[in-house]
């Protein structure tokens, strides 16, 4: 399996929206496991060498994921995903957080709607992020979202790499 595949990523400030595409030489099947199974999830969510720790998740409309990125030194960043549509396989959406370690959201947050597409053996996954903050969605850039997004996709091109062998 080719590592790294391109990221297409694309920044609208005047609609306060980040566009990502990417695709995966995995079955939709797996890919969406992986981006709904904590236990896969927190095996490539972060970019190295930070990690990604689910302290709750309930993936159904209404349920939750709460989680931290946790660096190398042992800081937790916390985040809270609230799940508010889901038709399986094929799209889910969110409303994304900042957080205290008290699952308290530091509002405003964003937007995230994620649709998944299988065609010869490739799924592609977009992901469309929208920012009710225009401050935040800067704010969420100038912490290196892309990098840091654009790296975490690659280890689950990593992941997913070793699920297909199992």
């Amino acid at each position: 399996m080719k590592n790294e595949l391109p990221v297409d990523f694309t920044v609208d400030k005047a609609a306060k929206t980040v566009f990502i595409t990417r695709e995966f030489a995995a079955d939709l099947s797996l890919v969406w496991d992986a981006y709904t199974k904590p236990e896969i999830l927190d095996q490539w969510w972060a970019p190295k060498p930070w990690t990604s720790k689910t302290k709750v998740m309930n993936f159904e409309v209404g349920g939750r994921r709460f989680y931290a990125m946790v660096s190398p030194e042992g800081q937790e960043h916390w985040a809270i995903q609230k799940y508010t549509s889901i038709r399986p396989k094929t799209n889910f959406k969110l409303l994304n957080a900042f957080a205290d370690p008290n699952e308290n959201p530091e509002l405003p947050g964003s937007d995230w709607d994620l649709t998944f597409s299988e065609q010869n053996g490739t799924t592609k996954v977009s992901i469309t992020i929208y920012n009710e903050s225009l401050e935040r969605m800067e704010q969420m850039i100038e912490m290196g979202f892309k990098e840091g997004f654009s790296m975490a996709l690659n280890n689950l091109e990593t992941v997913l790499a070793t699920l297909s062998q199992n």
